[in-house]
């Protein structure tokens, strides 16, 4: 997964100010000493991999719960108790209390925003161009693709790539329709394509399955759009949700969380290179 140097920089600020606001909330820390005393957390999940899992054992794996595991363990609380819940239950269900989080691939929007109170960033999915090795033609955004008049780029018909590549300036004869995934990889190798275009997950999927080291993935793509979700707390509880963007925000910033994520098919990148905040005010 290509990764940009600025990132730990941003994850730097993101630690100093979360630890400021951890620092006014401290006073109200009850539910993370109730959450201490009964040893574990109850969590919100929708089983749905690889932000969720749930293996025949009861087992409860998965990006989201793997992440809430991790700092909920560094917080002082020994494990968390996931139930299966549907995505327009989970909200309701945070505010009467069943759950004491929704880790589940939630994604912040400004409604969700008014009725919870979200975490930093955790799963993103974000645009992705898979490229040859060493990115020959230096793409790191759609525009630059545009510029660049030889260049074609392949896209699902009708999707959100081939649209974002049309709004950037890529004239409609640059722009390849491309019926699937295996059809992309496949024209991209053959040099019909200068590049390919999708979610991240879906590129990474590709890249894992097509095992070739010929390939390269350009993610996020710059100015797309990065969708996320966060740890999604009961407003109230924001103490327990500062407690939480702390402990977060040192694992991104020393790599465990890329170490989480990543073998899931997630871009920790992308979770660094936006904010709550911009999430939350996104139209």
């Amino acid at each position: 997964m290509k990764k940009f140097g600025f990132l730990a920089g941003v994850a730097g600020l993101a630690l100093t100010a979360v630890l400021a606001a951890s620092s006014a909330g401290s006073a109200d820390d009850s539910k993370l000493e109730q959450l201490k005393a009964q040893g574990f957390a109850r969590v919100a999940i929708a089983n749905e991999p690889p932000y969720t899992a749930v293996a025949a054992d009861g087992k409860v794996s998965g990006a989201a719960p793997d992440v809430a595991r991790e700092i909920f363990k560094r917080l002082g609380v020994g494990d968390i108790v996931a139930s299966i819940s549907e995505y327009g239950a989970m909200i309701p269900g945070l505010q009467a209390g069943r759950f004491d989080v929704v880790t589940a691939g939630l994604f912040m929007k400004p409604e969700r925003c008014a009725a919870v109170a979200y975490s930093e960033p955790v799963l993103c999915d974000a645009e992705a161009m898979l490229v040859k090795k060493g990115n020959p033609k230096g793409f790191k955004s759609y525009e630059d693709v545009a510029k660049d008049s030889s260049a074609t780029i392949g896209a699902p018909g009708g999707g959100t790539e081939e649209k974002l590549a049309l709004n950037a300036g890529v004239p409609r004869d640059r722009v390849i329709v491309v019926p699937d995934g295996q059809s992309g990889l496949k024209m991209l190798q053959d040099g019909r394509i200068d590049a390919y275009s999708l979610p991240v997950l879906s590129i990474n999927d590709l890249v894992k399955k097509a095992n070739d080291p010929n390939l390269e993935v350009i993610a996020p793509v710059q100015g797309a759009p990065v969708y996320c979700d966060g740890a999604a707390f009961k407003k109230g509880d924001e103490a327990l949700r500062d407690a939480y963007d702390v402990e977060l925000a040192k694992l991104k910033k020393s790599g465990e969380f890329a170490k989480i994520i990543e073998p899931y098919g997630f871009s920790a990148a992308a979770a660094m290179s936006t904010t709550r905040d911009k999430l939350c005010a996104a139209k």
